[in-house]
């Protein structure tokens, strides 16, 4: 049976240090390896990317694979032909697939009915790729993932959904603050708490941020969202990251952010542009992260 990467927790807690370590070494010594030599991985993106896209591209020819890129417009995906069927002819192609789209199900149908792995690029659910990737970033400044507090300002997403998951693996306490209405999915927080995370939700940021190692935040309106931006920016009111919020976090906070940024509105320009950010980082572990997924999944 082929491994897949659709969440974290997809990554047994023992197995994922070990990834995390195998990222920070493929960094540090600019690997390169034929591991994926001769293979062919189909990178198929409903949703546009410079990132995602980018990172998966290079990470597999660092791999010595093939990477292929596919969009809707270029395929019967989400089309004609049920996805059912293409999980089965891709199958016959190529030896990985890695997706960036809308629902989770179409990474679930890609599973069931085809035999090669399946790596979540992202989903409107889950973004693992990025956290894992965060993780790598924390983890080279904060080693000791299990005793640090990590907060969420903003919408409770596919990334504070991963966030949730990494609670698990990693240990971190994670605080969020949501504006009513925008909380993360309760069935995702209780089946994390269940697993021991230490998980809060309040509706203030200050309390989110309170003592708080590593401040996190993404854009109001993700993908797909942009009708509901001016509903957004009136329920959001009061949760941009600024230099006054940032100063409640621990005087070390460092601030972190997925990328594309809108600044202004949820980070301040100071704070993006400032000392305690981090973000060009994260972008940057993008690729290596992968890379030691890419392993994890196709290493013997």
């Amino acid at each position: 049976m082929p491994k897949h990467f659709l969440t974290i927790l997809d990554i047994p807690r023992d197995e994922a240090k070990q990834v995390l370590l195998r990222a920070k070494e493929m960094k540090d010594n600019n690997v390169r390896t034929n591991l994926l030599a001769g293979k062919t991985m189909l990178l198929i993106f409903e949703k546009a990317s410079t990132r995602t896209r980018v990172s998966f591209e290079v990470g597999v020819r660092q791999l010595g694979g093939d990477p292929v890129f596919i969009t809707s417009k270029d395929s019967q995906l989400g089309r004609s032909e049920p996805l059912k069927d293409t999980a089965r002819v891709l199958s016959r192609y190529a030896d990985g697939l890695i997706v960036r789209t809308f629902g989770q199900e179409k990474l679930d149908t890609l599973v069931e009915y085809g035999d090669i792995p399946v790596v979540n690029a992202l989903t409107d659910e889950y973004h693992p790729c990025q956290i894992m990737a965060d993780m790598l970033t924390m983890y080279e400044r904060t080693p000791n993932l299990d005793e640090l507090k990590v907060a969420w300002v903003g919408d409770g997403n596919n990334m504070v959904h991963s966030f949730i998951n990494g609670a698990v693996t990693f240990g971190y306490e994670l605080s969020i603050a949501c504006p009513e209405g925008y909380d993360p999915n309760q069935a995702i927080v209780d089946r994390a708490v269940d697993l021991g995370a230490k998980i809060s939700i309040t509706r203030d940021p200050a309390v989110a941020v309170s003592g708080a190692h590593y401040v996190n935040t993404d854009v109001w309106a993700s993908m797909g969202q942009e009708e509901e931006q001016k509903k957004r920016e009136v329920a959001f009111a009061g949760y941009e990251v600024d230099e006054t919020l940032m100063a409640k976090a621990d005087g070390n906070a460092k601030f972190m952010h997925c990328l594309p940024v809108h600044r202004g509105e949820e980070v301040s320009e100071s704070v993006f542009e400032g000392p305690a950010s981090i973000v060009w980082d994260q972008a940057e572990n993008r690729l290596h992260m992968q890379k030691a997924i890419l392993e994890w999944i196709y290493k013997n």
